[in-house]
């Protein structure tokens, strides 16, 4: 995989330097990351367990055409691997390695290889090719686009593809100015013959001058998994943010949808086996809330929210009250400070979730922070149809973190925590560089 990425990289710059001389292009960086981290948890049978895992990101990006033709490539792939005893399973996540042609005066292009389409969310990945026509020029409304794709759908967490299934579909956008956007698109997932999704996505980006502006994204299944079960909204939000003067921020945000195991659903019905109805209705949530901040005086910001939070479709909704503030350079002493509170109300009673930071600049190129919180919930698997969040001891989390910018090519981070609890104690420790090119 390592190497197919390498050839892919060296192919596509080779292609791009001549073509770039014909276009009007912007951007072009790469980025390379190494992280490793080490976990020591102690839990409450005297039990210790270890765990070591090392990550590396490569990220390529050549400069985007905005007028005229050539040749553009991209890379963006994530392993990991845990040596040990007790090491996990290597893991690769492919997000990009595709190279893509512009003609026509730009008017066209074509896209081979392993693509994420931002366009369609959170189910544009694919492996095949897409198309897409940009308008030459915009008008009043916008400069409008549409592309179509199809090719086979990658796995999650290994190279290669899922076998047997297949993927494809279009979208339509209208790009305007302040950066507003607006995307309606199709994905149909086909799995043997069967329709594992049938699925309209949609996403809008509103800016009204520079005081308010709206983004919503949503997805709505024409038809259930496998062709059994409901269609229906699977997926909705949205988020306002209005100032109506300097100093104060205005924030609302709903948030709903269902997770609903598709590709199970599908080979079971392909096996012949029965399908349970909680996995058809799926694991249901539901937020809505808003925010207010306002800047009292210059580096010291207030804040305060509610919101309504259903964590699952069969439970009662909790309303949820946030308040905190934040302060930088307190006093000139380049010192910065956040604190806040989320004190939730359920049904089985109250608790708050504190966080602290405490950070500082030491010189222009380092920065260095200490963290304090607490949490009260844990999230567990019931059966085939979802799982459930409840409460449990009070855990706590002490970290420390740092970031040291070594040149404008290199950084280095450190993060060291621990969470604790009365059942077990959790010690984590990750180092890291980033380079840029």
């Amino acid at each position: 995989m390592w190497r197919s990425s390498r050839v892919l990289a060296l192919i596509s710059s080779v292609l791009v330097a001549p073509a770039a001389l014909h276009a009007q292009a912007s951007g072009g960086w790469s980025r390379i990351s190494l992280f490793g981290m080490s976990q020591n948890a102690t839990y409450g049978d005297g039990i210790t367990r270890k765990f070591h895992e090392v990550i590396m990101n490569i990220r390529l990006r050549s400069a985007t055409i905005d007028e005229g033709d050539g040749l553009e490539y991209a890379l963006d792939v994530r392993g990991s691997k845990s040596p040990g005893a007790e090491a996990g399973p290597t893991r690769t996540n492919i997000y990009d390695a595709w190279v893509s042609g512009r003609t026509a005066g730009g008017a066209l292009r074509i896209r081979a290889g392993q693509m994420w389409l931002d366009e369609l969310g959170g189910i544009g990945s694919v492996g095949g090719l897409s198309a897409e026509y940009r308008a030459r020029s915009g008008t009043a409304a916008g400069r409008f686009r549409a592309g179509i794709f199809g090719g086979l759908d990658p796995k999650n967490f290994e190279a290669g593809y899922v076998r047997g299934v297949k993927k494809g579909g279009a979208w339509a956008a209208l790009d305007g100015q302040g950066n507003r956007r607006h995307v309606l698109g199709y994905v149909l997932v086909k799995d043997a013959g069967l329709t594992e999704r049938s699925v309209i996505t949609t996403t809008n980006f509103v800016p009204i001058g520079t005081k308010f502006f709206l983004y919503q994204a949503a997805e709505y299944d024409l038809r259930g998994p496998g062709g059994v079960g409901k269609g229906g909204l699977n997926y909705f939000f949205a988020n306002a943010r209005f100032t109506p003067v300097r100093a104060v921020e205005i924030m609302t945000t709903y948030h709903r949808g269902r997770s609903i195991d598709t590709r199970t659903i599908t080979q079971d019905i392909l096996d012949g086996r029965p399908v349970d109805q909680k996995s058809l209705d799926g694991y249901r949530f539901e937020s809505a809330g808003g925010r207010v901040t306002v800047e009292v005086m210059r580096n010291l910001r207030l804040y305060a929210g509610y919101s309504s939070d259903r964590n699952n479709g069969y439970d009662k909704a909790a309303g949820r009250v946030t308040a905190g503030f934040w302060a930088s350079n307190i006093a000139g002493s380049g010192v910065d400070f956040t604190l806040s509170d989320n004190r939730v109300n359920q049904t089985t009673g109250k608790y708050n979730a504190w966080y602290a930071s405490l950070g500082r600049s030491l010189g222009r190129n380092f920065y260095g922070s200490l963290d304090y919180s607490t949490s009260l919930s844990l999230v567990r698997f019931v059966d085939a149809g979802g799982l459930v969040v409840e409460t449990r001891p009070r855990t706590k989390r002490y970290g420390a973190n740092a970031v040291w910018n070594l040149s404008r090519w290199v950084s280095f981070l450190m993060t060291a925590e621990q969470l604790r609890d009365d059942q077990s104690v959790d010690n984590r420790l990750m180092v890291g560089t980033t380079f840029r090119f």
